[in-house]
């Protein structure tokens, strides 16, 4: 609406999201704050005044009263700068006194929130609850990973099942986890300290590097292509980070359940072309499997922590022969 169509009189109800830098507003809400007869704020702390008041705009400050501001609103034009939670109860009341007796009112959104905005609320929320928390206070990384383990475990569960509408939730959890871990990391000091920002800057970098496909000039001819490109750029990266000590193997994380562990470290080693014979004995039939678990039961074994001890001697067969082959 322009200046020249816009009503002598009204309520401009200004909105803005506090997932926003303040004072990065559109046009249309730059252009309702200067061409105003007056603008109103509910508090001298609202986040808006200093970068209004730099542009030249005057700011009343007065209590979220409705119906002073509907009697203001009829001898003039008048821009309300809603509170960061939005004013609900204001907006109700003066949606109330309107009724009965009409008075142009207006909802201009200045700023809206970008996609992964509501992350920032997380992040608050986390930086919050552990100051505020006696629970929260308390824990360290290792405190937390068995919440963060049982949380993985539980957004796999719902996949398998297909409970697509409980894995908003689970997915959740995860996120809360990773958020939870961060700012315990940002409050150490030395060169271990790190805060959610890395976090999220180390994977973007990664996938970046990664696909060069999307990011850069390569072309491929599929995902298979897609697949191997990934594993070379990979493998040159642990090369760099480890020298000739690198291994295929690098990464796959030991605590993990045996049977996973088991998995992909054969699937390390077949991509890195490591001979059959570097296996443990077996077929490794299903029925064997529990054969074997059921042996380990009968000899007062942990098939769990057997099958480990025999999966940490494969990873060694396997560095030994990525060694020997240099």
């Amino acid at each position: 609406m322009s200046a020249e169509s816009r009503p002598a009189t009204g309520l401009v109800m200004l909105a803005t999201t506090h997932r926003v830098a303040p004072g990065l507003l559109s046009w249309r809400a730059w252009e309702a704050l200067r061409s105003a007869d007056r603008v109103l704020a509910g508090s001298g702390e609202h986040p808006l005044l200093p970068y209004a008041r730099d542009a030249g705009v005057a700011v009343e400050v007065t209590g979220p009263d409705a119906r002073r501001l509907v009697e203001a609103a009829r001898g003039g034009r008048v821009v309300w700068l809603a509170a960061p939670d939005g004013d609900e109860p204001l907006m109700r009341a003066i949606g109330e006194l309107v009724v009965a007796d009409p008075l142009d009112v207006e909802v201009l959104h200045g700023s809206y929130d970008l996609p992964g905005a509501r992350v920032l609320d997380l992040v608050s929320v986390m930086d919050r609850l552990r100051r505020e928390c006696p629970w929260d206070a308390k824990q360290t990384h290792a405190t937390l990973v068995r919440y963060l383990i049982e949380e993985a475990y539980e957004v796999a569960e719902t996949i398998e099942e297909g409970d697509y509408g409980a894995l908003r939730e689970e997915l959740g959890d995860v996120l809360m986890q990773v958020a939870f871990h961060s700012v315990v990391a940002s409050e150490r000091t030395d060169e271990t300290a790190f805060t959610i920002d890395d976090v999220a800057a180390g994977i973007v970098d990664k996938l970046v590097r990664r696909h060069p496909h999307v990011f850069a000039d390569v072309t491929v001819s599929g995902a298979d292509e897609v697949n191997a490109n990934w594993e070379a750029i990979k493998e040159a990266e642990r090369v760099a980070k480890s020298g000739e000590d690198a291994s295929a193997l690098d990464g796959v994380p030991l605590g993990q359940p045996a049977l996973s562990l088991a998995a992909q470290l054969q699937r390390r080693a077949a991509r890195a072309g490591a001979p059959d014979e570097l296996r443990p004995s077996g077929d490794g039939l299903a029925e064997r499997l529990f054969a074997l678990v059921a042996e380990a039961q009968d000899a007062g074994l942990d098939p769990e922590a057997e099958l480990r001890a025999i999966s940490r001697v494969f990873r060694d067969r396997v560095r030994s022969w990525e060694r020997e082959r240099r």
